[in-house]
């Protein structure tokens, strides 16, 4: 099971963080800040797999929840300024989980033409959705970017069809004449003296 996507730059600043393991918010922060740690002092040669610390979990306080708890892991890419890491634990392939990860980008890369970090800034509701057409629940929901970009495509036009008509209301009443303003009390807003 994937328990957590997670996006940061070089200096450490989260751009996507989701988590399909309960933990606290505080927990959160502090599982981002000591992955960047693990993450970010790596070298560019060396395997990108790691292995958690024993006792290192997502539950309220930090630690594993139960003794039983199966080991994590974390998988990552380094892109330019952006790091891209999953956690997950012993039942994922880590390269698998390798591939979901170039996937994830080449999606990205299509949906934004040419990402960057700001793509991932300023329309990081659209990332989520993304990211929702290729984990659902922890799960790997689908591998094909083919299949990912039409999904997304419809999610999206869902998304600004849903948008448009709950303010097509009120487009209707501003493009409305005089005689329909008077008819809803509204006469004294359109005439100006």
């Amino acid at each position: 099971m994937i328990h957590g996507v997670l996006i940061f730059n070089n200096a450490g600043k989260p751009r996507l963080t989701k988590y399909f393991t309960p933990s606290s918010p505080s927990n959160r922060a502090a599982i981002l800040s000591r992955i960047f740690n693990l993450v970010s002092t790596r070298g560019d040669t060396l395997c990108n797999f790691v292995e958690l610390p024993p006792g290192f979990g997502f539950a309220e306080d930090g630690e594993k929840e139960e003794k039983g708890d199966e080991d994590l892991r974390v998988i990552y890419r380094h892109y330019a300024t952006l790091y891209f890491v999953f956690v997950v634990d012993q039942s994922e392939s880590e390269l698998g989980i390798l591939d979901l990860i170039q996937v994830f980008v080449e999606s990205l890369d299509r949906c934004f033409e040419n990402v960057c970090e700001l793509d991932l800034i300023f329309h990081f509701d659209e990332v989520h959705v993304l990211l929702g057409c290729l984990i659902t629940g922890g799960l790997v929901l689908d591998t094909s970017i083919d299949s990912i970009q039409q999904s997304f495509s419809a999610q999206m036009k869902a998304r600004k069809a849903s948008a448009s008509s709950g303010v097509g209301g009120a487009t209707s009443l501003l493009g409305a004449g005089a005689e329909q303003w008077d008819r809803l009390g509204l006469g004294a807003f359109t005439s100006r003296r």
